[in-house]
């Protein structure tokens, strides 16, 4: 799995999603520019010790990116999307891509690859999540996808009955709670 933060601004927040990747396995794209460098303190503090673990590439632009990416499938986190995380089956070779804290991903990244946007659904009055929050969010979807049997031991890998994705799970439940917003994971 690959995560992508596009022009990343806030060392912490960098910092966590790569401790997020040196703990799932995944690898970790960032494109320039980065509104920090890579020797920020704060960065390497969020990061804690896993630093000599992450598996890191930065990208000089996101067209660099798309070069090295090939035909593996990708996935852009937007709140201008309408499809939910939770509505794409994902792969191991898939690239996760979000946008920075204050602008999120460019409206031409957006456009250009609409049939691949998703959105974190939100109900309240907040405009997104935090950067790293979304990237959790959508990485342990995938990766509850990828290894059920991490995420329901003891059942072959299968939710238990009464968990949402359940077969016999109430559909009716999610709809009582009114329509969501599409806001979502940096626009």
């Amino acid at each position: 799995m690959n995560v992508v933060l596009v022009a990343p601004e806030i060392p912490p927040n960098c910092g966590n999603v790569a401790r997020l990747c040196v703990s799932v396995g995944a690898r970790l794209h960032l494109v320039e520019p980065l509104g920090f460098e890579l020797s920020d303190r704060y960065l390497k503090r969020a990061g804690l010790d896993y630093w000599e673990h992450l598996d890191l590439t930065v990208h000089a632009s996101f067209a660099a990116l798309l070069e090295q990416k090939g035909a593996a499938p990708m996935y852009l986190a937007t709140s201008r999307a309408t499809r939910p995380y939770t509505g794409v089956t994902y792969g191991a070779d898939d690239w996760l891509v979000f946008g920075n804290e204050t602008g999120g991903l460019p409206q031409e990244l957006v456009e250009k690859f609409v049939d691949h946007t998703l959105c974190i659904p939100m109900w309240g009055p907040s405009r997104c999540l935090n950067l790293s929050n979304a990237v959790a969010v959508v990485v342990f979807e995938a990766l509850r996808q990828l290894r059920p049997g991490a995420f329901y031991p003891g059942t072959g890998g299968l939710p238990p009955q009464g968990v949402p994705g359940a077969a016999d799970a109430d559909a009716g439940a999610a709809a009582s709670t009114g329509v969501p917003s599409t806001s979502g994971p940096m626009r």
